[in-house]
């Protein structure tokens, strides 16, 4: 198993990374620096947005970021309220793009 990036150095590298291809994010909640989770909302300017959230297949022996909630912003607020009550360690990143890039498929950021 690959060594494990703390949680704060893979959020700086993933804001510079974003800051590269000028696409706007902001840290909405700051959690664990150490080991918090993660979740990106995509919020595409037009009311809709999507959140993703960080898990570990197992068989590819790293991490992958795969789908957690899409459908209007204001709902997908909601849903990270209820997860940030549950979770005071959550990292929540907030990107901005109206079209739609998250760069959270670029292999460079898996950690």
């Amino acid at each position: 198993m690959g060594a494990r990036l703390t949680t704060r150095f893979w959020v700086d590298a993933y804001l510079a990374r974003l800051r590269l291809h000028d696409i706007p994010a902001y840290v909405v909640a700051h959690g664990d620096d150490h080991a918090g989770d993660i979740v990106v909302k995509l919020a595409t300017l037009d009311g809709q947005a999507q959140l993703f959230q960080r898990s570990y297949d197992l068989m590819a022996d790293h991490r992958i970021w795969g789908p957690l909630a899409a459908g209007p912003e204001r709902e997908i607020d909601e849903t990270l309220a209820r997860h940030r009550g549950r979770d005071p360690d959550l990292w929540v990143i907030e990107v901005e793009d109206r079209q739609g890039r998250h760069l959270l498929d670029d292999p460079s950021l898996a950690g």
